[in-house]
């Protein structure tokens, strides 16, 4: 988008319903910004400050948000279908109801982030974050865990953990971690984590 592109300094912005595919945003500055229905679309967020965004609704599927700053944005219902967010900041985000099938999350911190709903599939979460999260029905079919933190996220239940490739070193609370060893001990095997 012309005069957008390169701008730095877009904190509280209203970009609602903008199409932005393909736009740089690398280290941008939109803390608050009104990103509601936006086409993000394979833009590069890379360290962008998206403290508070509003980006309800919104599509970056195959967006990189690496190292991105999402805490406490609004994620509702967002596509982030194989989006790369490893090492973002999620912390305290509303992410209810979002699309992440196959999307990158390792090192990601999701600490206290409500993901009820969330779609997960074959999402890579390797070494994730999600200390004080609620996990309620979301879908985790075929998403790595390797040494991903679990431990004190709310509504997460042995089914959904089932469905996992693996949980190898991941931290879980001890109840969860008892049951899922007798159920399925594979989970836990070194092995059962291929690429």
């Amino acid at each position: 988008m012309v005069g957008i592109a390169g701008k730095k300094n877009l904190r509280e912005a209203n970009l609602k319903g903008v199409d932005l595919r393909g736009t740089n945003f690398q280290g941008a500055d939109l803390e608050k910004a009104n990103l509601i229905e936006a086409d993000l679309r394979k833009a590069n967020l890379t360290n962008a400050n998206l403290k508070g965004a509003d980006l309800f609704e919104a599509n970056l599927k195959e967006a990189n948000l690496e190292g991105a700053y999402l805490i406490w944005a609004d994620l509702r219902w967002v596509q982030l279908e194989a989006a790369n967010l490893e090492k973002a900041h999620l912390e305290g985000s509303k992410l209810e109801g979002a699309n992440l099938e196959r999307a990158d999350l390792k090192e990601a911190n999701l600490e206290g982030a409500n993901l009820k709903n969330a779609n997960l599939r074959g999402t890579s979460l390797e070494g994730a974050n999600f200390r004080g999260a609620n996990l309620e029905g979301i879908s985790l079919e075929g998403a790595t865990l390797k040494a991903a933190i679990l431990e004190e996220a709310y509504s997460l239940s042995i089914e959904q953990l089932s469905k996992v490739r693996t949980l190898y070193n991941a931290k879980l609370d001890e109840k969860l971690l008892i049951s899922l060893k007798e159920k399925c001990p594979a989970l836990f095997k070194r092995h059962n984590y291929k690429k």
